[in-house]
């Protein structure tokens, strides 16, 4: 009772104090409500003289009541600074339950040395709301917010991330926020991480940051489809590099390996690897079955490879290649004037059975149209007749020229990658995935406002997208005999 009862002295003191700071800003309150003249609804503001004064009376100490030591373990960083228990109290149930049951007027409190190192810009947040960082400095500075319960500097710090995920680090930091928001238990970082390396791999594998990622890291990127990257001989190749940089156990190398899929690969890439890769000559043994099915994969059709072997497992699921063979890019100046189209083309398959064969495909974008389900779909000549309306979102459908016999056993998905601006990078925003069965993607840019000159989703006022095609042979599983 009698710490409350000091807490509460403590908290009278400091009201007193900023009682103080109103007063002293008596005459400008005064002054701006005559320059209104006086009217019941203007609103008088002067916190931020308020939240000034607050900082002054952290630095100068006037008042405090507590004083905070920081220490590192090693005891070989000490930080003294004098504070006050109401604003402590305010700001983190975890100080107040710590001042209640404090014996002296000093808190000891152990940090790591990088949270040492930020430990008065959290204490300056408690006092003023609001805090400046570095790339370097968000991961301890979430460590305070979280340790010290303080909710909206925690989900402030993970907003920071999340927008920065982008931004040139000397050694990266991506895959670091993503070891350290799984540790956190921070789902939104995590998952925010995850799918930046897993859109943007290409640019990520020719970073310093690739060669440092833990294994659990690389193996739940590796198990993806949703890769963005230029082939899967480019994911090969950096996953050697990263093998030779860190020389794992024989299990972890011979896991990461087996996650490749070989069968997207052409035969004579194939060959390249078994005769010039020192990393798969250590391990060939490990992944021969998979070499033996991809080559089997490329020598005849898949139909008829799905009589005799499952074809319907992540061996001969294609990523998101950026590769001519699998799409193209589309860039859309001015989207919101017209309507647009464009035509591309595609390997029918992946397997060299099929490296001749092409599909041609249609692509239409239209700034305003209606939903497919009520929109006059063909004219007399077989043309696609858009119907336009104010208010109407954005749209795209994707549709082949032509029909096949080939097609049989084939079911395409159609992705469009939507490319944005972040701090003078190019990085992929949204990937939107639909099949065959379905022309368009009903969400495509549904949160996109195109008409605002400074929409996120524009680049010098042009609309960035990249479509693909990728043939799937999940369907193939019920010609098995």
């Amino acid at each position: 009772m009698a710490q409350r009862a000091d807490l509460i002295h403590a908290g009278m003191l400091l009201l007193t104090m900023w009682v103080q700071v109103e007063v002293t800003a008596a005459g400008l309150l005064k002054a701006d409500f005559s320059q209104e003249g006086g009217s019941d609804g203007n609103t008088i503001s002067h916190s931020q003289t308020l939240l000034q004064r607050l900082e002054a009376l952290l630095i100068q100490g006037n008042g405090s009541d507590v004083s905070l030591r920081v220490e590192t373990p090693n005891a070989d960083e000490v930080k003294v600074i004098q504070a006050h228990s109401l604003v402590l109290s305010l700001q983190s149930s975890v100080f107040e339950q710590m001042l209640l049951s404090r014996n002296s007027s000093t808190m000891v409190l152990r940090e790591t040395s990088d949270c040492a190192a930020v430990f008065d810009k959290f204490i300056r947040y408690l006092y003023c709301g609001e805090i400046s960082l570095r790339l370097d400095q968000a991961t301890p500075l979430h460590k305070l917010a979280t340790k010290y319960q303080v909710q909206s500097l925690q989900q402030g710090v993970t907003n920071y991330m999340t927008q920065n995920l982008a931004r040139d680090s000397p050694s990266g930091h991506v895959a670091g926020w993503y070891e350290y928001a799984l540790q956190a238990g921070d789902v939104v970082l995590r998952d925010s991480c995850l799918q930046y390396l897993a859109w943007n791999l290409s640019s990520v594998l020719q970073s310093g940051e690739w060669v440092s990622i833990s294994s659990q890291l690389l193996m739940t990127l590796l198990q993806r489809s949703d890769l963005v990257l230029q082939s899967e001989m480019e994911l090969f190749a950096a996953l050697e590099a990263w093998i030779i940089q860190n020389e794992p156990d024989g299990l972890t190398a011979e896991n990461t390996l087996r996650a490749v899929r070989y069968a997207m690969m052409p035969p004579r890439e194939l060959f390249h690897l078994q005769t010039q890769s020192t990393v798969l000559a250590r391990y060939q043994e490990s992944v021969r079955d998979l070499l033996y099915m991809s080559y089997q994969f490329h020598s005849a059709s898949p139909l008829q490879m799905a009589k005799y072997f499952d074809v319907n497992c992540s061996l001969f699921v294609p990523r998101n290649y950026l590769s001519a063979v699998w799409g193209s890019p589309w860039i859309i100046n001015n989207p919101t004037r017209d309507d647009r189209s464009t035509s591309f083309q595609t390997q029918l398959g992946p397997s060299s059975h099929d490296a001749s064969k092409r599909v041609t495909w249609n692509a239409l974008f239209s700034p305003r149209w209606l939903p497919l389900s009520i929109r006059p779909m063909y004219t007399e000549s077989g043309a696609m007749q858009p119907t336009r309306v104010e208010g109407g979102r954005p749209r795209i459908i994707i549709t082949p020229a032509t029909s096949s016999a080939d097609f049989a056993g084939v079911n395409f998905q159609k992705t469009i990658l939507v490319m944005a601006q972040q701090h003078g990078k190019l990085v992929v925003k949204h990937v939107y995935n639909f099949h065959q069965s379905t022309e368009e993607n009903g969400d495509f840019l549904a949160e996109a406002n195109l008409y605002r000159r400074t929409s996120e989703y524009l680049i010098d006022s042009s609309l960035f997208l990249h479509v693909m095609v990728k043939p799937l042979y999940q369907t193939l599983i019920t010609t098995k005999n």
